[in-house]
């Protein structure tokens, strides 16, 4: 058996869906299922590029990623597999596939499947600060997108809740078949000491004190200045004989206008400025020191499909602060391995207020809970057999 995955870009840079990408890949050669990517990248090689047989057709420098390269490639290579997945929407390479598929010979029968990895959520369409990309969404889904989504053998999703928003969204929509493939982690490395001086390097100024860790790009939608307007409410006047926790937010994006927003917040408040930390993107041992290190895991946001750090923080077994925006709410509400709440100012201080009252003996068994969650929902082997059997891989 030999996959195609399709993707405009498997650059981890570009965010969570090339992370899902390799991880999907990783879990089916394990099960001597052979992966192959096409995407639209640079040529020159990724450090982590090594282990994937990926096929780069050069970076394009429009809005649509279209390249001229990708139908031929693909009318060169599609005999060469048997089950075509589609990446991510609204981009040219899913029209590619869709049209190459309706020319090829109906003898020589491929599965495509489309995963739109939390792109078909009506989230992106309700947003106020969208209603531009709303509408060329909806022109576009009317004339192309519906196709390749309704044409395809099936679409994949990562969670129920991602299966449920997905049909709310657009008219027409009529895939053929709706299939909860799930998303899993590869199991976290063991902690080291090397893990504790690597984060320590990065962000000096928590050692020795309790730290929150919110792990994920500097953008508007992750709901950060929510985050630091509660943490500001819950802990500045705090009365608690407990240690106050240090707030540290990690990612890529604070060169942005919203990254300058909330540096601008943060910096108005001596409180915030003296207790909240900006330490960049953390990667490696660096990003699984500030996991084992921390509390717990923080995310407020206002849409989330799968939430990868969600689950790396579960995976090392780390309660989770997140809104119910986060596709996988429920899973964790079900573990009781974190805390719920609305993705609004008054749902985030509530959360962090939860959290603030819990006991050491209560703070450790949600950790506990934390990592079966993870066990049970989204280790990557379970996962991944998962994904074999709905679409008949094997």
């Amino acid at each position: 058996m030999k996959i195609l995955h399709v993707t405009a870009s498997i650059d981890p840079k570009k965010g969570g869906v090339s992370q899902a990408i390799r991880t999907i890949i990783n879990g089916l050669e394990k099960s001597g299922i052979k992966n192959s990517v096409v995407c639209l990248d640079k040529r020159e090689p990724v450090s982590n590029d090594s282990n994937l047989d990926v096929t780069k057709l050069g970076t394009t420098d429009n809005p649509w990623n279209y390249s001229a390269l990708l139908i031929p490639w693909l009318r060169n290579h599609l005999k060469d597999y048997e089950v075509v997945i589609v990446h991510g929407l609204w981009l040219f390479h899913g029209f590619a596939v869709n049209k190459v598929i309706q020319q090829h010979p109906k003898n020589d029968y491929i599965k495509v499947f489309v995963m739109p990895h939390g792109m078909l959520d009506p989230y992106f369409q309700r947003a106020s600060g969208r209603k531009l990309k709303a509408m060329r969404n909806t022109l576009y889904w009317k004339l192309i997108e519906c196709k390749v989504v309704n044409n395809a053998d099936g679409l994949l999703f990562t969670c129920q809740e991602e299966m449920k928003l997905a049909s709310e969204t657009f008219n027409n929509f009529n895939p053929k078949q709706k299939i909860v493939v799930g998303l899993g982690v590869e199991e976290p490395p063991q902690y080291t000491d090397q893990m504790r001086l690597a984060f320590w390097e990065k962000c000096p100024e928590v050692k020795g004190y309790p730290f929150l860790i919110f792990l994920s790009r500097i953008h508007e939608k992750k709901g950060i200045d929510l985050l630091i307007h509660a943490y500001s409410l819950v802990f500045q006047d705090s009365n608690s004989n407990q240690s106050i926790p240090k707030l540290v937010i990690a990612g890529p994006g604070i060169d942005t206008i919203y990254g300058q927003q909330i540096m601008k917040q943060i910096s108005e408040n001596a409180f915030l400025k003296n207790n909240i930390y900006l330490p960049g993107m953390l990667s490696g041992d660096a990003k699984w020191g500030a996991f084992y290190e921390s509390e717990a895991f923080v995310l407020p946001s206002h849409q989330e499909n799968f939430g990868i750090a969600v689950v790396e923080a579960l995976a090392c077994g780390k309660p989770v602060i997140i809104s119910n925006q986060v596709n996988i709410w429920r899973e964790i509400k079900d573990s009781k391995a974190g805390i719920i709440g609305n993705d609004t100012k008054e749902g985030t201080e509530e959360m962090l207020n939860v959290w603030q009252n819990l006991d050491k003996k209560q703070c450790k068994e949600m950790g506990i809970d934390a990592r079966k969650c993870f066990e049970e929902n989204f280790s990557l082997t379970l996962t991944s057999n998962n994904l074999i059997e709905k679409l008949s891989l094997i």
